[in-house]
């Protein structure tokens, strides 16, 4: 059970970005970043300053995967987060969202080690844990083409990497990338198409780029 000190910082956090989240999705998302915090002692999950906790952890760890929630639809099944590291984005925006069946991605074996200790004790039943690089999945038929949204942060964008994504997109399936303002907009083009961004924290000047794939290609 998470300590009612870190489920109020949340909360107020949520609220003063414009976010919504139920009493239980905030318990459980204060759960998941007290555990971040105590895994953090051991392995280098994240360099935010999450004991004491931050604002700034706060709201990057839970304020924007929570707002980036938003762009997440009911007939949405299948979500892919690529290196996962910590767990956020993936995590929180799935605690939003039941439905989601996530598939995190993760090459480091000891944030793989936290990543499905994070599953058991949160009780994420959907989520599964892959301890390898993106392109390596390629093998699983069963994966392409399954995934409704894919979510990236804190990966350098090349075109292997890209190919990769819209392999696993369905076609109507949407690439969520977490960046800085949207003067440092990455280059998605020919593999997705242009695009849309929106602010998430104006605190940290954080975009979420919206695509999809380029379907005259394929």
């Amino acid at each position: 059970m998470a300590e009612r000190a870190t489920v109020a910082r949340l909360s107020r956090r949520l609220a003063r970005a414009g976010g919504k989240a139920s009493a239980e999705q905030v318990t459980n998302l204060a759960a998941y970043v007290e555990l971040l915090a105590r895994w953090n002692k051991k392995i280098n999950l994240t360099a935010l300053q999450v004991e004491p906790l931050s604002d700034d952890a706060v709201d990057r760890l839970i304020v924007e995967p929570v707002m980036a929630a938003r762009r997440l639809t009911d007939s949405d099944r299948v979500l892919i987060d690529v290196g996962s590291g910590g767990g956020s984005p993936a995590i929180p925006m799935a605690l939003m969202c039941a439905q989601i069946r996530l598939v995190m991605v993760e090459v480091k074996v000891r944030k793989c080690a936290f990543l499905q200790e994070a599953v058991r004790q949160l009780g994420m039943s959907k989520a599964s844990v892959e301890n390898c690089r993106i392109e390596e999945l390629l093998s699983r038929s069963e994966l392409h083409e399954a995934a409704d949204v894919v979510t990236v942060r804190a990966v350098r964008p090349d075109r292997r990497l890209l190919g990769a994504i819209q392999a696993f997109l369905k076609p109507s399936g949407r690439l969520l990338w977490f960046g800085a303002e949207a003067s440092t907009k990455p280059d998605f083009q020919p593999l997705f198409d242009s695009g849309q961004s929106e602010p998430l924290v104006s605190a940290l000047g954080s975009q979420l780029w919206i695509l999809r794939k380029n379907r005259k290609l394929f």
